[in-house]
């Protein structure tokens, strides 16, 4: 299908520019250049038209958890938000430790993703050899959880750290929270609450301190060996001074920081108690504004959403056994404009770091930007439309948003060239591709 989409202010590159671009067989042909013959005509009617958004940190619990969530349905619901393409992790069952796992990830996604994807290759202690032979192309990186959290791949071995920091072939993605710390701290609230634990207490049981003993940790590492780290949904003000200002271009350290952490802060715990419960933990006002401004110096490079969905039988379990993580891919770019109508962030910052700067780090190939040539992966948000009581196309059924208005709606998306989602409807015919690397 060859589209026109007219009337947009296209968001790219750090500028607004007010035109139209024109899409011919999946790619983009231009900036105010005219279709084809018999193109489809779309009015964006001054909406924002932005790159689709890159989420570097997704679980879509497939294999093994299909009763949380499928890719099927995880990668409609990311569509239905605005995200185009998706890297997802590897803590599933089986766990995503060998070439045979990551493969069958490629052919479940091939058959069924609406949205473009790409995996991790999980490490633990015991397949470092894994690690270094894995394929650069069907994996875009190692994924180390320096920090117990869902799904049992703790990695505390120094030995296996210190290989995989120096030996890794791709960049290392870090869940850095020190289990010692945690287990010391849950074990203090026992005492103090039994099993009653209130969910007020996650971010003083998965505390500052917990986070930064692990991520101060994985930076020393990667200044030793020269490795490309990625420290995943930072949260704190302290761990913020591990990271340099600036943009993303030639550092080998980078940071993240995830949509929920940006949006809570620890005030929600009464309300909303099981449904922020999430690792590592929402934390203080304090924290949430010190991540504003690294967003905005560039300590933040990448936002992303670590999508993690439960049901809400899970959810609605006492603290102990109430399992960390939320739905968010269909409200993320949702959320994100919320700061924009703040003042807190300009919506050139947010196309930065949620396409452009994930498309750098990982080197995916022809994406991540509007330039003619690359996929026409795109997203149409509304500035100026509300959105209320959407339903939910998580497979969970539920979202932390679930009583939030924003003020901003998707209007359409498209993936790969094609209108996959319009107004709250999605249009037969779109499939997701494996993202491609260009690998140093």
């Amino acid at each position: 299908m060859t589209y026109q989409i007219v009337n947009a202010r296209i968001v790219n590159e750090g500028k607004v520019i007010e035109g139209d671009l024109s899409i011919t067989k999946a790619r983009l042909s231009g900036i105010n250049t005219a279709a084809g013959t018999g193109a489809k005509v779309i009015d964006a009617k001054g909406a924002y038209l932005l790159p689709g958004m890159i989420d570097d940190q997704v679980h879509f619990r497939e294999p093994g958890f299909e009763h949380k969530a499928t890719i099927g349905t995880e990668s409609r619901a990311a569509v239905a938000g605005g995200i185009t393409s998706y890297l997802e992790m590897p803590n599933c069952n089986p766990q995503t430790i060998t070439p045979e796992a990551l493969q069958d990830k490629h052919g479940r996604a091939a058959a069924r993703s609406m949205a473009n994807y790409g995996f991790y290759f999980g490490a633990t202690n015991n397949n470092l050899e894994s690690v270094k032979s894995v394929d650069q192309q069907l994996a875009c990186g190692i994924k180390v959880f320096m920090g117990s959290s869902t799904g049992n791949m703790l990695v505390d071995s120094e030995k296996t750290l210190d290989g995989i920091f120096s030996c890794s072939p791709l960049i290392v993605a870090t869940h850095c929270e020190h289990t010692p710390t945690i287990l010391k701290n849950e074990a203090s609230a026992h005492a103090k609450y039994g099993d009653m634990i209130p969910f007020s207490e996650h971010p003083t049981i998965r505390s500052v301190e917990a986070c930064y003993r692990s991520s101060s940790l994985a930076v020393e590492l990667a200044r030793r060996h020269d490795a490309r780290l990625h420290v995943l949904h930072i949260t704190t003000e302290r761990e913020l001074a591990l990271f340099d200002a600036g943009p993303i271009d030639k550092k080998r350290i980078t940071a993240e920081a995830c949509v929920h952490h940006l949006f809570f802060n620890d005030s929600f715990y009464p309300s909303l108690g099981a449904h922020i419960k999430c690792n590592p933990a929402i934390k203080s006002v304090i924290d949430q504004q010190a991540l504003w401004a690294a967003v905005n110096d560039g300590r933040i490079d990448v936002i992303a959403t670590d999508h993690a969905p439960h049901t809400l039988d899970e959810k609605a379990k006492p603290y102990l056994k109430s399992p960390a993580g939320l739905p968010l891919v269909q409200h993320a770019l949702l959320t994100l404009f919320e700061h924009v109508r703040a003042g807190r962030f300009t919506v050139e910052t947010i196309v930065e770091k949620v396409a452009h700067a994930p498309a750098r780090l990982f080197g995916i190939r022809d994406r991540g930007f509007i330039r003619e040539g690359y996929w026409a992966d795109l997203v149409l948000v509304d500035p100026s439309t509300s959105t209320r009581n959407q339903p939910i196309h998580s497979k969970c059924g539920w979202s932390p948003f679930d009583d939030v208005v924003f003020g901003s709606s998707v209007r359409m998306t498209w993936v790969n060239g094609e209108l996959c989602y319009q107004e709250g409807n999605f249009l037969p015919g779109a499939w997701g591709r494996a993202l491609e690397f260009t690998r140093p």
